[in-house]
């Protein structure tokens, strides 16, 4: 069974997590460590010949091309992840389409790719602003992965799909969404394909969540950061208990798990799932 595997290229300081602490205004003066963080992804991918989306953030594209343009020459798709890594529910319809607007562009000029697939900071497109995948549709995007089908103090959609399907837009469009994995137990859907659910759990219960969407004949999705993987990156002062253990918990874990799911299970970029698999029947399941 083909699984998807997905990175969001955005530096430390980016994570909502952080939000409070860390404004756009400081990030020029911040410690970067993405390149570092993602030459070592690339090295893993390598190893384990598997292929991957990295969702892009524009303002990432802007400043660090050179590394943007090593992950598409090592042949993983690039997609977009915005320009500010703003929750697009905070947007209006003229923010969101400037904003994605200037990210597809500072990632075209550093790769010559044009993106195809989306993710919103934060999983913030939801039910409530349907407009934004009408605004993707427009722009060219052929599918996004920003719904997270669960009930989340930052984010969700606990009524969401929880298998790929296609959207037939009201503006007479069309795109495919990506939701990101959950297990359903006791009648609620649980998280565990990436970021702190990746990190935190131990491996035996992420492989076997992984058989049990597999047997259904739905790829997982994992998602990570090159953040997760650095054991050294800056300790924030005055974060709570819950923000620390969110943001550095679990990190030397994150490589030795990836190598035992990338020896036991297939991966492959987003964009080459949808190819292989859109004449199949993709329909939409809560």
């Amino acid at each position: 069974m083909t699984n998807i595997l997905t990175v969001d290229l955005e530096e430390w300081f980016v994570a909502e997590n952080l939000r409070e602490n860390i404004q756009f205004r400081d990030w020029d003066r911040m410690s970067a460590r993405v390149e570092d963080n993602t030459r070592k992804l690339l090295e893993l991918f390598d190893t384990y010949h598997v292929r991957a989306t990295f969702f892009v953030l524009g303002w990432i594209a802007e400043r660090h091309p050179r590394i943007v343009r090593q992950i598409s020459q090592a042949g993983h798709e690039i997609g977009c992840h915005s320009y500010q890594h703003r929750r697009v529910d905070t947007l209006d319809h003229d923010e969101f389409r400037r904003d994605t607007l200037k990210a597809v562009t500072a990632i075209a000029q550093a790769t010559g790719v044009t993106p195809v697939g989306y993710r919103a900071p934060s999983w913030s497109i939801n039910s409530s602003i349907p407009w934004a995948f009408e605004i993707l549709a427009e722009l060219g995007f052929m599918y996004d992965s920003s719904i997270f089908p669960i009930k989340h103090d930052i984010y969700g959609e606990p009524s969401g799909p929880k298998r790929i399907f296609k959207m037939n837009l009201d503006n007479g469009k069309s795109l495919y969404e990506i939701p990101a994995s959950t297990i359903t137990l006791l009648g609620k859907n649980f998280p565990f394909g990436g970021g702190g659910y990746l990190r935190h759990a131990p491996f035996w219960f992420t492989a076997r969540m992984m058989r049990r969407i597999n047997s259904e004949d739905r790829p997982v999705v994992v998602y990570i950061h090159p953040w997760e993987i650095d054991e050294n990156h800056p300790r924030i002062q005055g974060l709570s208990l819950f923000q620390r253990f969110r943001q550095y918990g679990s990190i030397p874990t994150l490589v030795v798990k990836l190598e035992k799911l990338f020896r036991e299970f297939d991966f492959f970029a987003a964009r080459d799932y949808i190819v292989t698999n859109m004449r199949k029947p993709i329909g939409f399941e809560r």
